[in-house]
């Protein structure tokens, strides 16, 4: 199974760490994020790596090269952040079958295994790790709802009025299919063209998207305290 990694974007809340290079390339316990992200899509069984980059690009590509641990990287160039539904539509041609998603700037210690392993059930067209949060953050994420079979019955992102405190992690696996609905996709109040508003496009169509809980921890990398969090956590230093 090929994984896409999200990481074109700029990363101006982490300022300054972000003036000379890419958020993904910003080092959490001595390594940068996305070579966390490489590690464990490589052992989730991922055979390509597609990389999806922008701002200041050339970092990622010297640092990485064609490769990882054996595992072939090829480059898509996302020359406008334009949001998650738009970058992914920079992958299409190099996807042909079911697919890993993982979003560069998060860092995970949890059952991403678990996410894969309904998506090759074939039981679903789309599955993603969710976990629950206080009500007063939900309206940071896209938010969802789900059906008691754990089935997402709807997807909102980052609703001023959050439905529910369950919110999408960074980690997904898709069918081809999430292209089609990414095209159909219309800008957001942001301005951006929301992965969400694929997802739920999806479901308008009649496709099961699966909600996995969370089993573990991830720490979206967004702030530089955040940075200092998820050090925290991967040193195994206990943290609120």
């Amino acid at each position: 199974m090929k994984a896409v990694v999200l990481a074109a974007g700029e990363g101006t809340r982490l300022r300054p760490l972000t003036e000379d290079k890419p958020k993904g390339m910003v080092e959490v316990d001595g390594k940068p994020i996305l070579t966390h992200a490489f590690e464990q899509l490589a052992e989730l069984g991922a055979d390509e790596l597609v990389v999806v980059v922008g701002y200041l690009k050339e970092r990622i590509i010297e640092y990485y090269g064609d490769e990882f641990a054996d595992i072939p990287i090829t480059y898509a160039h996302q020359r406008e952040q334009k949001g998650l539904a738009h970058a992914l539509l920079t992958v299409e041609e190099h996807i042909d079958d079911d697919f890993m998603l993982m979003l560069g700037d998060n860092i995970f210690q949890a059952n991403l295994e678990d996410v894969v392993r309904r998506q090759r059930e074939e039981r679903a067209d789309a599955a993603f790790l969710v976990e629950e949060v206080d009500w007063d953050e939900a309206s940071r994420y896209g938010v969802c709802d789900t059906n008691k079979y754990g089935e997402v019955t709807d997807v909102v992102e980052k609703p001023e009025d959050p439905p529910s405190n369950l919110v999408m992690t960074g980690f997904y696996t898709f069918s081809p299919a999430i292209f089609h609905a990414a095209h159909l996709v219309q800008p957001s109040n942001r301005g951006e063209y929301e992965i969400s508003e694929a997802i739920d496009l999806l479901i308008q169509s009649g496709r099961t998207i699966d909600a996995i809980g969370i089993d573990g921890w991830r720490i979206d990398v967004g702030y530089p305290e955040d940075r200092e969090r998820a050090e925290e956590r991967l040193q195994g230093i206990a943290v609120e």
